[in-house]
């Protein structure tokens, strides 16, 4: 297990954003992951759990306390089941499923982070959500003092969210295991209208597995959704905002609010999202707003291939990416009567 005090915790984020952390510890083993939460817990330091930093907002100040990178790794299939250790980098245990002939999670390729935190957020993308393949989650348990297996049902999964996210302090994710299908070399059937028009078929089709997950990684390409440290659209959490789930009410008053502000003829984008809900597109929304692709003039600025994604161009700032972030929302908010919720975890600032 490493240790290092003061130490930058900027280069662990996708941002490469945040000050230092008092003392940052990297553990490679189950075991030692659970050492260093006990010895903050006992201690009553502030613990930070780091995976992939992939959505991960840290203030300028840092973080006063301990910092635990999850760095363990294992990735073990045993006929249509897979089991990943927490530290497994998201891309890398994705690109492996489909040499492997398994679907389920095909959509997530390119995805950057850890497996770890995949529960977390239930990360989403492309008509998949890990939801819809996740069968367990082992973590260690800190209020109880031990580790535990939880349930699908038992995660409590929702859009973007889930039982861990719902109390973070808790739970410390150490293992995921998935229940993944063998169709024949095809991927799970195509939600998504944007990735079954890249690959030719109609939506609940399938198609060859690794095509489906290279015409992803494509898509993702295009809207500057890949890391690459050459490319300052990527220098990002992703998407910023999460997609507003309105109310029956609220979807009244947004679409008198749409037509004042765009015309009659104008339709933003619904999807129902159970009953009495409509989900719509944060992206629409901060576009209408005012706000194109690559609004800005600071080193924070919106990514110039996707409003959605807030982006360092260099140089920038914790507080320069959130005062972009709190123009965009007071903006939306301003222009449609709905306010933008941030999916990054902020982490000693907020917006």
């Amino acid at each position: 297990m490493q240790e290092l005090h003061d130490a930058p915790l900027a280069p662990l984020t996708t941002f490469r954003l945040g000050g230092p952390a008092t003392r940052l510890v990297t553990a490679t083993t189950d075991a030692e992951v659970i050492a260093a939460v006990r010895e903050a817990d006992d201690s009553g330091t502030p613990l930070l759990v780091i995976g992939g930093g992939s959505n991960l907002v840290i203030g300028d100040k840092g973080f006063d306390g301990t910092a635990l990178r999850i760095a363990t790794t294992g990735f073990e299939t045993r006929g249509t089941t897979l089991e990943l250790a927490a530290g497994e980098v998201w891309t890398d245990a994705v690109a492996r499923t489909v040499e492997a002939g398994l679907a389920g999670i095909e959509c997530l390729a390119g995805i950057p982070g850890s497996a770890g935190a995949t529960p977390i957020q239930n990360v989403g993308a492309y008509g998949q959500e890990v939801s819809s393949t996740i069968t367990e989650v082992v973590a260690y348990d800190r209020r109880a003092g031990e580790t535990v297996t939880l349930t699908n049902e038992e995660c409590v999964f929702s859009y973007r969210h889930s039982r861990f996210k719902a109390d973070p302090d808790r739970y410390v994710v150490l293992r995921v295991r998935f229940g993944l299908e063998d169709a024949g070399g095809l991927s799970a059937p195509v939600r998504y209208a944007e990735a079954a028009r890249a690959l030719g078929v109609d939506q609940g089709d399938r198609a060859p597995l690794a095509r489906a997950s290279e015409a992803v990684l494509e898509l993702r390409a295009g809207k500057g959704m890949l890391l690459d440290p050459d490319d300052h659209d990527t220098w990002s959490a992703g998407s910023f905002f999460t997609n507003p789930i309105l109310t029956d009410a609220q979807l009244a008053d947004f679409h008198a609010r749409v037509r004042e502000r765009l015309g009659d003829g104008a339709e933003p984008p619904a999807y129902p999202a159970g009953e009495g809900r409509t989900k719509t597109s944060a992206a629409w929304l901060i576009d209408k707003a005012g706000f194109a692709k690559g609004y800005g003039s600071g080193p924070a600025r919106i990514s110039t291939k996707h409003t959605l994604a807030l982006t360092n161009r260099g140089g920038a700032t914790t507080e320069d990416l959130l005062e972009l972030a709190r123009e965009v929302v007071a903006g939306v908010h301003r222009a449609f009567g709905v306010t933008l919720v941030n999916e990054p975890v902020t982490v000693g600032v907020s917006l």
